[in-house]
C-alpha cells in the first residue's frame, strides 16, 4: 500500500513543473531509500481442484497398511495355536493308530495261542502214539498168522471123536482174545484222536500222496490206474495229522 502512494506521489510530481520536480526528487529518492525493499505484487499461481469424493479411497488406502499390520498381527497370533492343533491332531491319530494296532496284535495273539493250546492238546500223546504203533503192528500181524481154516472144527462129522472136534479150540479163544484186546486197545486210541486207516479196504482207495506211501506199482486187470489194490502197512492218523502214511501198492495199467 505504501508503494502505490508513492507511485501516485511520483505520478504527480511529474505532471508538476521541472523546478519543482527537481526539488522534491532527491527528497523521494531519499525517501525511497529508507523504506525497505518490497517484491512486486505477484499474480496467485493457478491451483487445480480435485472432487472430495476420492478422499474416502484415498482414507482406506493411507489406512491399509495399519489394517495390514493388524491382520498380520492376528495372523501371527493364530499361527501357534493353528500348529499345536495340528500338533495334537497328529499325535491324536498316531495314538490311534497305536491302538488299533495293538489291539489287532492281541487279539492275533489270543488266537496263535489258543492254536497252540488246542495243538499241545490234540498232540499231547504223539510221541506215545507214535512208539505204540509198533506194537499194534505186531498185534495185526499175530491176528493175521492164523488162517480161517484153523478157526474151524476140522471135522465136522457128528459121529467124530470129541476130541478131534476140540483140536483147534484153543487156538480159536486165543484168537478171539486178542481180536478184543486189539477192538478195545484202538476203540481207546479212537478217544484219544488215534485211528487207523486201510486204503485197500473194499474198492480200495485212490492214491493220495499226503497219506499214502507208494512202495510198488503193478498192473492189475479190473482195476483203474492209480488205485490202491494192496496195503503193506497201515496207516495212522492223530486228530487229522497223518502220524504215519500207509504203505501201498498202487495200479498202473497203461
Amino acid at each position: 500500500m505504501i508503494q502505490r502512494s508513492l507511485l501516485r506521489h511520483v505520478q504527480s510530481i511529474k505532471h508538476l513543473p521541472h523546478s519543482y520536480a527537481s526539488k522534491t526528487t532527491p527528497i523521494i529518492q531519499s525517501a525511497t531509500q529508507r523504506l525497505p525493499a518490497f517484491s512486486s505484487p505477484q499474480r496467485p499461481s493457478s491451483q487445480r481442484y480435485y472432487s472430495e469424493a476420492a478422499e474416502p479411497a484415498t482414507k482406506s488406502s493411507s489406512e491399509h497398511p495399519s489394517t495390514s499390520s493388524a491382520s498380520s498381527d492376528a495372523k501371527e497370533q493364530e499361527d501357534p495355536i493353528k500348529k499345536e492343533l495340528e500338533s495334537k491332531n497328529r499325535e491324536i491319530i498316531d495314538l490311534k493308530d497305536r491302538y488299533l494296532r495293538s489291539v489287532a496284535d492281541f487279539r492275533n495273539l489270543q488266537e496263535r495261542t489258543k492254536r497252540d493250546i488246542q495243538s499241545a492238546r490234540d498232540f499231547a500223546i504223539q510221541r506215545f502214539a507214535a512208539d505204540l504203533i509198533e506194537s499194534i503192528d505186531n498185534l495185526d500181524r499175530a491176528l493175521g498168522t492164523v488162517p480161517p481154516s484153523k478157526l474151524a472144527p476140522q471135522n465136522s462129522d457128528p459121529d467124530a471123536p470129541p476130541e478131534s472136534k476140540e483140536y483147534n479150540k484153543d487156538l480159536a479163544n486165543l484168537y478171539d482174545g486178542l481180536k478184543m484186546t486189539e477192538t478195545i486197545l484202538m476203540g481207546t486210541l479212537k478217544k484219544h484222536g488215534m485211528e487207523r486207516f486201510d486204503p485197500s479196504e473194499g474198492e480200495g482207495e485212490m492214491f493220495n500222496p499226503n497219506l499214502h506211501e507208494a512202495t510198488f506199482q503193478t498192473k492189475v486187470d479190473g482195476k483203474e490206474d492209480g488205485k490202491v489194490f494192496m496195503t503193506q502197512q497201515k496207516g495212522f492218523l492223530l486228530n487229522g495229522r497223518v502220524l504215519r502214511a500207509a504203505k501201498v501198492g498202487v495200479v498202473k495199467n497203461s
